[in-house]
């Protein structure tokens, strides 16, 4: 596989081929479009440290499926646990590629084991950069399948579980391969009437409305991800006055009207107000969601601006707290300190814009403002907010370099160094929004990456940051600091900010003398920054071809038998009838199960299994689905000793059949293991007239 190949790349403790068609089809709806590639069987130790190896090699997305009582020569779980821990922790400091270790269901005799072993390995991966834990009991919750365990499979073919959670647990894969690949969403903006509350606040009046169980749980399920950064607005058509006084006379509510950063409550059109709302926020419509219970006005919402997300709740509104749990936008991979302080950052913001707007001169605006920058090498948990600013940041990003949690660390404990910014003004702090990285070579300070938030740009900090990238220079004896500039779709402001600074060489590369760059300084009205443009922070990863279709998923998607169902679909081929029918019910009821399982309409009783598109995988599902219908343990000797069909099946079956009855049939089946399936059934028939 070459340096730079991505896919999803699988190693387990078992036989995990079963995921393969569940997670390309997810694949696909998500618009990855990525191969799924497997590692050896049972080869995770090995996949986890070797630097030539499948994981390692991939710049994509690496998946580990672990049930720990695989490893049955650990004498406990918790040992097991640990060696995996220090594992994981050895491929994440070399990896590029994020991690997703996924602990799969225990049998019942190992449950208690492995719940002690679970917790371990929680406080030991908790916080690691790029690696992301998923438990059984949140793949199951969210994905809740009848049968977990198959434990013929397991024996025959070490294959511990059934399809339908094979389908659960690459749904709950997918879905946090998701999240990490997307840009989380900015802004939800909601609805009133009929949506954060049960009513209409224009006729029933604002004592009349009702905050029922669904839109109580709509509220707190919004509160929560304003908590974890995401900005909310309001966006309803109705009175400004009586969407105030509603939210006045319900104070048990769990919003209030402080908690939106930004409203827009008229007459007009949703689709205008969505776009006056960016405008005032600062955001692209991209980082927007919209929820509705008026499929009407969602509609219309979607055609005027099919950049954002819309929402559209349940008609039975019982079904919005379940529906919520089932949208994929609302996913985050990680939520970090900034994004907590997000809906305090835009408020201060506010706060600074009417500064601005009242202040006679820029350079009397930036004086009021008190700023403090500190740069600073990056200290212990600021690797995944640099990462995130490495990913999202476009507008001051010299070089576009983007990396990982993983790389920032690798990147920072060897060859270069990562200094972080911090700014705070009078109103308040930004945040860490700035990053450089940097190393010498030849005798210069040559730069990796340079960026700046778009909160902060307009103030001179960009300024402050390159001079003390030339005072370090000069500190180590260097001759000059050098930019390479990588232009981008939105990093105009970097290169104008770098001419403002000195003239590019033909290769495209800055050159400061480190002698004269301590001394850049910003002054208004010279060389001043361009003003930011909306939305500088988006997500860093190539537009999937079509968007995602959330709505999709939250309704029709939600659960493995849909999927299933999806799949089988999507895969099922159209054959003419059989020449060879079945005749008896036993080999009508086989034949249906294997058109189930080989997608087929139909199946005749003397063709090939492998030749109808079957393979090892499927004889072994099959055969335990055959195991727990009819109550015949049959071995995988029936699939390869012969010609497998359906009617070999079939007598298969009636023979196991006999020979479990015992007694007065042993008689019986030596006799009948010599004949032909024909006549075989004619001896049966006459046993059975004769009974």
């Amino acid at each position: 596989m070459p340096s730079d190949d991505r896919a999803i790349a699988i190693s387990a403790t078992f036989t995990a081929e079963a995921i393969q068609p569940a997670l390309a089809f997810w694949a696909g709806e998500s618009g990855l479009g990525l191969e799924i590639r497997f590692a050896g069987y049972s080869q995770v130790f090995q996949e986890l440290l070797d630097p030539a190896g499948l994981f390692a090699r991939n710049r994509g997305y690496n998946v580990l499926l672990v049930r720990l009582e695989d490893w049955k020569e650990a004498a406990r779980p918790e040992d097991a646990a640990g060696r995996l821990a220090d594992a994981v922790r050895a491929c994440a400091g070399s990896s590029p590629a994020p991690l997703i270790v996924a602990l799969c269901p225990p049998t019942a005799a190992h449950a208690a084991a492995f719940e002690t072993a679970a917790c371990l390995l929680r406080q030991r991966l908790d916080g690691l950069a790029g690696v992301r834990l998923l438990l059984p009991d949140q793949v199951l919750d969210l994905y809740p399948v009848e049968v977990v365990h198959d434990p013929h499979g397991d024996e025959l073919g070490h294959l511990p579980y059934t399809p339908e959670f094979f389908a659960a647990l690459a749904t709950a894969v997918a879905r946090a391969i998701h999240a990490i690949a997307t840009a989380p969403f900015k802004v939800a903006a909601v609805d009133c009437d009929d949506t954060l509350w049960a009513g209409i606040c224009g006729e029933d009046g604002p004592q009349g409305v009702v905050l029922d169980a669904p839109r109580r749980a709509l509220q707190e399920f919004l509160l929560d991800q304003r908590n974890n950064g995401l900005l909310l607005a309001l966006a309803s058509k109705n009175n400004e006055e009586d969407v105030l006084e509603t939210f006045r006379a319900h104070p048990e509510m769990p919003l209030h009207v402080e908690d939106f950063a930004a409203r827009r409550v008229n007459w007009e059109s949703k689709g205008a107000n969505l776009a006056a709302l960016a405008d005032e926020l600062d955001l692209g419509l991209d980082s927007f969601i919209l929820i509705d219970d008026s499929p009407k006005e969602a509609t219309e919402v979607q055609a005027a601006v099919p950049e954002a997300v819309v929402l559209t709740l349940p008609s039975d509104p019982a079904g919005i707290p379940e529906f919520l749990r089932h949208v994929w936008a609302f996913d985050r991979a990680r939520v970090t300190e900034e994004d907590r302080r997000r809906p305090q950052l835009y408020a201060e913001r506010a706060e600074r814009v009417r500064a601005e707007r009242s202040a006679a001169s820029l350079e009397e605006f930036l004086a009021s403002l008190r700023l403090e920058v500190s740069i600073a090498p990056m200290r212990h948990g600021e690797a995944p907010r640099i990462a995130q600013l490495t990913q999202r940041t476009n507008q001051m990003n010299v070089t576009m370099v983007r990396r990982s949690e993983a790389e920032i660390l690798a990147l920072a404990g060897a060859r270069l160094e990562c200094l972080a910014v911090e700014v705070r003004d009078r109103f308040g702090s930004y945040g860490l929004t700035g990053a450089m990285i940097f190393g010498a070579k030849d005798g210069r300070l040559v730069v990796d990456t340079f960026l700046l938030s778009c909160r902060a740009l307009g103030r001179g900090v960009e300024h402050r940051m390159m001079a003390r990238l030339g005072a370090l220079a000069g500190e180590r004896g260097l001759a000059s600091v050098e930019i390479p500039f990588v232009p981008g779709k939105r990093n105009q402001p970097a290169r104008l900010f770098l001419e403002s600074l000195g003239t590019a060489d033909g290769d495209g590369v800055f050159r400061l003398p480190a002698a004269a760059a301590p001394a850049i300084v910003y002054r208004p009205g010279k060389g001043a920054p361009v003003k930011p443009l909306p939305d500088a922070e988006t997500n860093h990863r190539p537009p999937a071809p079509r968007r995602i279709d959330y709505m999709r998923i939250a309704t029709e998607l939600r659960t493995p038998a849909a999927v299933l169902e999806r799949l089988r679909a999507q895969s099922l081929r159209r054959a003419p009838a059989p020449a060879d029918p079945p005749r008896t019910p036993l080999e009508r009821e086989l034949a249906a199960l294997w058109a189930e399982l080989l997608h087929v309409t139909s199946v005749g009783v003397h063709e090939s299994f492998f030749e109808l598109g079957g393979h090892s995988l499927l004889a072994v599902q099959l055969l335990s689905r055959v195991r727990r219908i009819y109550g015949v343990d049959l071995s995988l000797e029936v699939v390869y000793s012969g010609e497998f069909t359906v009617a070999e099946l079939a007598k298969a079956v009636e023979l196991k059949e006999i020979e479990q009855a015992g007694g007065d049939y042993q008689d019986l089946l030596r006799e009948i293991q010599s004949l032909s399936d024909d006549e075989v059934r004619t001896l049966l028939a006459e046993e059975q007239d004769a009974s």
